[in-house]
């Protein structure tokens, strides 16, 4: 039966998913959202979802049948008020994908603190080119971020039973602040990374522990998990699974070894099963830790009984992720990268990626504090570390600083001090505009630029690269 479904926070990665998961079932699906940008604010236009902006007590004029409630909504909220006072119907949006999409079906999930939505696309993108020869193999997925290869980050299937969702450690709604990923029941899972992370709501790295061992708690006993050999504290969320567990990673020891690895643009290495050669892979994307995401998608899908020759063809024509290791822009030889990197691993893994695939050229790392770890000093010193593997460094002032207490937050000046005295250039703008002036002026042929955030970063990704061309004359 068709609903009037209403998502509060519905530009968020998953929310916008969700919207058209709901949409390609039948039901009418409205949203609203305080500042839509790309990619999800295209793909839901894309889909012919209007987004309701600001938030507005009016949205929910129309009472909709079902509020979904974004986890970035809280109390407070114009629209949430107005749903708790007049009982309208609320949900969050993990439980309802568990109630609407998952019941029935095969359910691979992939978790960590870094790595989920790349290593789900390369997932998903393996069962579709097994599909081919096979259309049981054909996927349902749900991704944090929109897959390259199919032009979205959701598709439903009705004839077949896999699905494959990202799963995310990050809390459900305000009134339920477990995790997104305890919804979802896997019956078989990946496991790449866990660090500290979201300090807003986890008190430090055994809380972050805990969630990830509830999680593999979850996993039946004919499941499999595939985790990471590289990481004590996987090993630890491991150790008390239920689950056949299967490592990945360099380690002699690990199930599913990566060997004799050649980096660059494109990475190639041998996968061994057992110690015994399974595949060598080829993967048209920078970076080890690519490569190991897809040694973990690899693994999980030959598990699930998917051909070898499937997993070869599907890693080699693999396209990536909107907004990871994204090429934004080519102006006057100058490459405008744009990459989601929000914790300080992930914004070495990124520079990292980028030496190898750009080598030799000069790397400009443009970063704003906008993710509620990084707006805090909890990582001050690693994000040092992890900034100084560029030539030089432009940073952002802390993104809506007032929110976070005085005592917790990041102060900019103090990276900026401790990469100067590396004898690393280094400079401290307010905002977007800032930064252009500033770096425009200064970027030459054969330069490479990576702007880390994971959130709009007023334009950036548009304004620098119209600067250049517009500084940069006639071609």
């Amino acid at each position: 039966m068709s609903k009037h479904i209403h998502l509060i926070g519905i530009c968020g990665t998953a929310m916008a998913s969700l919207a058209g998961m709901l949409r390609a079932q039948g039901h009418r699906v409205t949203g609203s959202d305080t500042a839509a940008y790309p990619p999800m604010s295209d793909q839901l236009r894309a889909m012919g979802i209007a987004i309701m902006e600001p938030y507005s007590e009016r949205n929910l004029d129309e009472t909709p049948d079902l509020v979904v409630v974004g986890n970035a909504i809280s109390r407070g909220n114009p629209e949430l008020e107005r749903v708790l006072d007049e009982r309208i119907p609320m949900t969050s949006m993990a439980a309802l994908i568990h109630d609407e999409f998952l019941l029935g079906r095969e359910r691979m999930i992939v978790c960590g603190t870094h790595g989920k939505t790349t290593t789900t696309s390369m997932l998903a993108w393996i069962y579709e080119v097994a599909a081919l020869t096979d259309p049981k193999w054909k996927p349902s997925f749900l991704i944090g971020g929109v897959a390259e290869n199919f032009g979205t980050s959701f598709h439903v299937q009705e004839a077949t039973k896999p699905f494959l969702l990202e799963g995310d450690e990050y809390d459900t709604a305000f009134f339920d602040k477990g995790p997104k990923f305890l919804h979802y029941f896997p019956d078989a899972a990946i496991l790449t990374h866990v660090e500290f992370d979201h300090a807003d709501i986890y008190t430090d790295l055994n809380a972050v522990k805990t969630a990830f061992k509830r999680m593999v708690n979850l996993i039946p006993r004919r499941g499999r998990l595939v985790a990471f050999d590289g990481s004590e504290n996987v090993t630890e969320c491991c150790t008390k699974a239920f689950c056949k567990v299967e490592r990945y990673g360099f380690a002699e020891t690990s199930t599913w070894r990566a060997i004799d690895m050649k980096p660059g643009a494109t990475t190639h290495w041998t996968l061994l099963h057992h110690g015994e050669p399974f595949a060598k892979l080829s993967l048209p994307m920078a970076g080890e830790h690519n490569a190991l995401n897809a040694t973990a998608a690899a693994a999980l899908a030959a598990g699930q009984g998917i051909p070898v020759e499937a997993i070869v063809e599907a890693l080699a024509t693999f396209k990536s992720v909107k907004r990871r290791l994204e090429v934004r822009a080519e102006v006057a030889g100058i490459t405008v990268i744009d990459d989601f990197a929000h914790h300080p691993t992930a914004i070495r893994e990124t520079l990292r990626a980028l030496r190898g695939a750009y080598p030799g050229r000069r790397l400009f790392a443009v970063l704003e504090p906008r993710s509620n770890t990084l707006r805090r000093s909890v990582f001050e010193h690693e994000l040092v570390d992890s900034l100084a593997l560029a030539d030089q460094v432009v940073l952002a002032a802390v993104f809506k600083s007032e929110a976070i207490p005085a005592a917790e937050r990041l102060d900019p000046s103090h990276v900026i001090d401790a990469l100067t005295a590396r004898g690393l250039p280094a400079v401290l703008c307010a905002d977007a505009e800032a930064i252009i002036a500033e770096l425009s002026p200064r970027l030459m042929s054969g330069d490479v630029v990576a702007i880390l955030s994971n959130g709009g970063f007023g334009g950036i990704y548009e304004k620098l690269p119209s600067e250049l061309k517009r500084t940069s004359g006639p071609a």
